[in-house]
């Protein structure tokens, strides 16, 4: 057993002449550090250092005010953010402009700082190719997850050594593509095309390397996911998009989907919801923004009609 003493005020004040025992399994360990009985609530152990911050916040607000702490670290940018970056405003801790002496010296300390971030080869392809990730997230309009993402399985193709002998931006592109596959971002090969600076083929097969040799869990597009985006820039009604999530969900239970584009799948379920609830739609109208021909529309929605039509004689 522990013998203690019993915290006479809010000073930690410990009495001299009364002492317990306690069971050290009832010991826990307070916010502030200390160690205390859960039962009887008796202090065994208080002078331990305190590492949190000096000043209380009472709301968020006065915590971000009071912070002192940077950005947290992200695989985003090839140093995980964890290095200094000298502002380029010219002013002092006041806000005022520094002298002309001052602002030589800043910027000769910011082409040092640049030089030291990036000194090896490899750093600098590893910039370049994050900022590439970055610019292409950013122009097909996917969520922060997905550049996480698709920073981590670029820098896993990198320690593997998969990028020798192939473009740093084909795989930069071939990552973006299965990191919107795993977070089920309905972005096809060609919308992730339309924004790189590499051909439709090579990012395919650059694709395809990677995800086997790396053995990424990536299941098959769900063609549901590509109806929101195609039933906004169509600005059909709700009951349509409501009525071609049906279709779709009816007839890929029955395995119709596999092995044909999603996009192109998902556009005839509102080409066809489309004749169903009404006003209709045209052909050519949602093949233009599924890009698509209209010769697919009209496949699948056939196809789809002749699994519904079975399904009902069934």
């Amino acid at each position: 057993m522990t013998r203690i003493s019993r915290r006479q005020d809010d000073r930690n004040v410990q009495s001299d002449d009364t002492e317990e025992e306690v069971d050290p399994d009832n010991l826990v360990r307070t916010a502030n550090g200390e160690l205390m009985d859960e039962e009887s609530g008796l202090i065994v152990d208080e002078d331990n250092i305190d590492r949190g911050p000096e000043w209380r916040a009472f709301n968020h607000q006065e915590q971000q005010e009071k912070s002192r702490v940077g950005a947290p670290t992200t695989r985003t940018m090839h140093d995980k953010g964890l290095t200094t970056n000298i502002d380029w405003q010219d002013k002092d801790a006041s806000g005022r402009a520094i002298s002309q002496e001052k602002r030589s010296q800043m910027q000769r300390l910011r082409t040092w700082q640049e030089r030291i971030r990036t000194q090896e080869n490899g750093e600098r392809n590893l910039q370049f190719a994050l900022s590439e990730i970055d610019r292409m997230a950013s122009a097909l309009g996917v969520p922060r997850s997905v550049r996480e993402v698709a920073s981590v399985i670029y820098r896993q193709a990198l320690d593997r050594d998969l990028i020798r002998g192939r473009s740093i931006e084909g795989v930069a592109t071939a990552s973006l593509h299965a990191a919107c596959r795993q977070e089920h971002i309905p972005r096809s090969l060609d919308d992730v095309t339309a924004v790189s600076r590499v051909e439709r083929r090579e990012i395919g097969r650059t694709y395809r390397y990677i995800s086997q040799q790396l053995r990424l869990a990536l299941e098959p597009a769900d063609p549901k996911e590509y109806i929101p985006q195609l039933a906004s820039e169509l600005e059909v009604s709700d009951e349509i998009q409501q009525e071609s999530v049906r279709i779709v969900e009816e007839t890929t239970a029955l395995g119709l989907h596999s092995g044909k584009s999603p996009s192109g799948y998902a556009a005839a379920a509102i080409y066809a919801a489309s004749r169903v609830v009404g006003p209709k739609l045209t052909q050519r109208r949602v093949a233009d923004v599924a890009d698509v021909t209209v010769v697919t529309i009209r496949n699948r929605y056939q196809e789809q009609m002749d699994a519904l039509d079975a399904e009902i004689v069934h």
